[in-house]
């Protein structure tokens, strides 16, 4: 059998190799140090100013980044991982990468009881965003980037799907 013949097959499948290795990437994040936990700055907290305010400055900080399917950067990033980074950032706190493993980590509440910080998913899990407050939330948008949207807009309010709670 010649060397020829042996990468043919393979470079047939070059594409979805590829596709594979991009997807595998999504699902892992580099280690980066957590920075300290800030006592009474929590999501879901009492001091709801506090919270509020730090995800509004990361709001700021990340605004019109746009979207890519497995970015973790402000050159392009994800829903899951724009989350990821803020919770790291914001909370001190470390979650999954990807929303699957998200929506698993938290305390499941009804939409009625959402407070700043807490996580909304929707489609069945394959979005996540911050809630904030007033039924808007922080998200990493496929159109738009990182943005603030309003839950009661009639697409996210059809896609709406369920909502956690992140205790440190």
């Amino acid at each position: 059998m010649s060397a020829l013949s042996v990468l043919s097959p393979l470079s047939r499948c070059l594409p979805l190799l590829l596709m594979l290795a991009l997807m595998a990437g999504c699902s892992s994040s580099p280690k980066v140090p957590s920075p300290a936990f800030e006592p009474g700055v929590a999501p879901g907290s009492p001091d709801t100013g506090a919270t509020l305010s730090r995800l509004y400055q990361q709001h700021d900080d990340w605004r019109g980044t746009p979207y890519r399917l497995g970015g973790q950067s402000r050159s392009g990033v994800d829903c899951s991982a724009f989350v990821q980074m803020t919770y790291r950032d914001v909370f001190g706190l470390k979650l999954p990468r990807t929303t699957s493993q998200q929506f698993l980590v938290g305390q499941p509440i009804s939409k009625t009881d959402l407070q700043p910080g807490d996580l909304v998913f929707f489609r069945n899990g394959n979005h996540v965003g911050i809630y904030l407050q007033n039924d808007r939330f922080l998200h990493a948008s496929t159109r738009l980037g990182v943005t603030i949207s309003s839950m009661n807009n009639v697409y996210w309010s059809r896609k709406y799907w369920r909502s956690i709670r992140i205790r440190p």
